[in-house]
């Protein structure tokens, strides 16, 4: 096999590597019983079908040999070169380092693997080569290993496949994944394909005929052929689409592989002439290939049998790619394979976001966890104001578009236009829409993102943000509380000795007087306690100072996400309110007569005295509920009188009540107490207002 596309003197360098692969490997059998080394080889051999370059080939022979023997790397290297020995490396798990559990481990190699697949690409086509062998011989295996195997090949690595091109190995993956993790459906589905096969392929062999020669008739040289559904595939669009196995499989498809991409749109024209087309079911990949490097011209056609017929339109060389993905680049020599080398850097522009996100990931089993929600097939297709054109996949909003030209936009993303219209930043993006993102300096993410972003980038760069104002702000409010508990003793945190904050860190198990900020501004520590511990001989001029003068902190509304609102009393500058130390979130204000704080009150060490600062700008959330008359525009009516009043609602729920009359629970952002008053005023003038209630 070899000998048809490699030179002499590199089929003889894989050949030593064999014998150095069946030395090292020696006496180790697999669990079917047969030489290790056979596994290594045919890993080995599927490369060499792909045509893949002998280093490859080298590196799949020597795939395991640095983990499961006593070669060394540099051993590896000093015969078969650096590059060799770097691949061989990336794929060597990482067994001599101790973790907590499985899945931390597993998630370590992968993440491992992702970075020297960044460095080297042909790390993951050998880890894919690899896991396909092991995939065919799965049936050795206890079944519950085999189904957690089979789990994790459907979850990463057939996507990998996908999203890197590679059709037919990604579809042996599946459908073998399949198999191993859901044996009885497999076995039932493949039934029916047998059952039902026998009828179509009279039918399959006209429709072809018919393709051929209306293609031959407009002097087109090409090759039809007839394309059967995979198993798992037929299983996913049953599932997704809660469709029955008839409606699934009673739809035939074509490919239709011509010399060059002018023949892809003059056939498209001749099949379009020969069985009129379903509308709005073109699609021209051609032109916008997929985010995989992927190129054809997709079209549905209803045909003379009562059945609609999928043709896939595409050049030779597109359909290599199609087939192989990215490791069609290697088959074949630079200028000659323009598609290979278009899903070569589709894949370097998706490994470049795999880089971001394992930077951005706070530890293994998060980036792993990231890779799965990037790796979905489906995409989008939109457009910056400048025509560029972005893809995305399918799910992805407003705000995934952001961060998808640049992080620093998404960061600072306040608006968005959608084709010249402002729309909702959690909106989903269809194709061909004109997103245009509107930024503001010092502008910061809103947490509440993270409830409908669909990008891993998206989400792991809102973290991060969030995750360091956070911090800022915690160790800005601990400061505070510390400096309260001090003012009794006409001190603050300043006043300090740097020993004595030695001394606490250290007895905390901390590194820094910041992280015990931290902890104090979460709640995780009381400032109370953490002050006698700072002035352990000050105990009783502290609890005799706070008897005296109290400690009662400022809240201004601008602390961020450190101090919460109840929402169970809604507390707005004006009222009478406490704080509670909540361990984890920092400080929640109730109103003193809330029901909770007076059940909880027993925690005595857990409440503060707070109290609102004079000079407020922020705004508050307050519940109001409004029973009206049963009258025509009744809500218009009152939203308007809410508005007139230079208030914003925030939500509202309407309930039927009896003898015509209405409920309106609203949830109002207003200044202070006055202002609520002012609204409540407005609202009790308008006749059809029967009671207003604050919740």
């Amino acid at each position: 096999m070899l000998n048809t596309y490699l030179e002499e003197d590199k089929v003889s360098a894989v050949y030593h590597a064999y014998l150095f692969g069946a030395e090292a490997h020696e006496g180790q059998t697999r669990m079917t019983g047969e030489p290790y080394i056979y596994h290594p080889i045919a890993v080995a051999r599927i490369l060499a079908e792909m045509r893949m370059d002998e280093k490859t080939l080298i590196a799949a022979i020597l795939h395991d040999v640095i983990e499961d023997t006593e070669t060394h790397k540099e051993q590896v290297a000093s015969l078969f070169g650096q590059e060799v020995a770097e691949i061989v490396d990336g794929l060597t798990k990482l067994n001599h380092i101790h973790f907590d559990n499985k899945l931390e481990a597993k998630a370590e190699s992968f993440r491992k693997m992702i970075l020297a697949m960044v460095k080297d690409i042909r790390v993951i086509l050998i880890k894919l080569a690899d896991r396909l062998h092991n995939m065919r011989t799965l049936g050795i295996m206890r079944p519950e290993k085999a189904r957690r195997i089979a789990a994790e090949t459907l979850e990463v690595y057939a996507p990998i496949a996908n999203r890197l091109g590679m059709n037919v190995l990604r579809h042996e993956l599946e459908d073998l994944g399949f198999k191993a993790y859901y044996p009885m459906r497999y076995r039932v589905l493949k039934e029916s394909v047998l059952k039902t096969r026998g009828n179509r392929k009279a039918i399959v062999q006209k429709i072809q005929d018919a393709l051929k020669n209306r293609l031959l008739h407009e002097g087109l040289e090409c090759q039809v052929l007839g394309r059967e559904k995979h198993l798992y595939s037929i299983y996913q669009k049953m599932q997704t689409k809660q469709l029955p196995f008839s409606e699934v499989y009673d739809v035939y498809a074509f490919r239709v592989v011509v010399n060059s991409v002018d023949s892809c749109y003059r056939a498209l024209g001749a099949v379009h002439a020969l069985y009129k087309p379903i509308p709005g079911k073109f699609k021209d990949y051609i032109a916008i290939p997929k985010v995989n490097g992927y190129q054809s011209l997709h079209t549905i056609l209803f045909s003379p049998f009562g059945v609609p017929i999928e043709v896939q339109l595409r050049t030779k060389d597109m359909h290599r790619v199609a087939e192989n993905g990215i490791a069609a680049h290697w088959g074949y020599k630079e200028g000659e394979n323009n598609g290979g080398v278009i899903a070569q850097a589709k894949a370097r522009e998706w490994l470049k976001g795999l880089l971001d996100l394992q930077q951005n990931a706070g530890n293994s089993i998060e980036f792993l966890e990231n890779v799965k929600v990037d790796l979905f097939p489906d995409e989008v297709y939109v457009f910056s104001p400048k025509g560029q054109i972005m893809e995305l996949p399918r799910g992805a909003t407003i705000v995934d578009f952001a961060y998808a030209v640049h992080t620093d936009i998404g960061n600072s993303c306040i608006a968005a236009k959608m084709d010249q219209q402002y729309i909702p930043l959690n909106t989903q993006l269809k194709n061909g829409q004109t997103i245009e993102i509107i930024t503001a300096p010092g502008a910061n993410p809103n947490p509440s993102w993270l409830n409908f972003v669909f990008t891993a980038k998206a989400r792991s760069n809102i973290r991060i943000i969030l995750k360091n104002l956070h911090q800022d702000e915690s160790v800005a409010l601990g400061t505070r509380l510390l400096n309260k508990c001090l003012s009794n003793l006409n001190m603050s945190v300043q006043d300090l000795s740097q020993s004595r904050i030695q001394k606490v860190i250290e007895d905390y198990n901390l590194k820094t007087f910041d992280e015990l900020l931290n902890q104090v501004g979460l709640g995780n520590r009381i400032p109370q306690l953490v002050v006698r511990h700072l002035l352990p001989d000050q105990s009783d001029a502290l609890d005799k100072s706070r008897k005296e003068k109290g400690l009662s902190l400022d809240i201004m509304g601008t602390e961020g996400m450190v101090v919460h609102y109840g929402r169970c009393c809604h507390p707005i500058p004006g009222d009478a309110i406490v704080g509670y130390i909540s361990s984890g979130r920092g400080i929640v204000i109730h109103t003193k007569s809330c029901k909770n704080a007076k059940d909880t009150r027993k925690k005595t060490h857990k409440w503060i005295d707070v109290e609102w600062s004079d000079d407020i700008t922020a705004e508050f959330s307050v519940s109001l509920r409004v029973v009206v008359e049963h009258r025509k525009g009744v809500l218009a009516t009152i939203a308007s009188a809410i508005a007139d009043s230079e208030a914003n609602i925030e939500h509202v729920v309407t309930a039927e009540r009896e003898d015509h009359f209405s409920s309106l629970d609203f949830i109002l952002a207003v200044r202070n107490r006055t202002h609520l008053a002012d609204i409540m005023r407005n609202l009790r003038a308008l006749d059809m207002v029967a009671t207003l209630t604050r919740l």
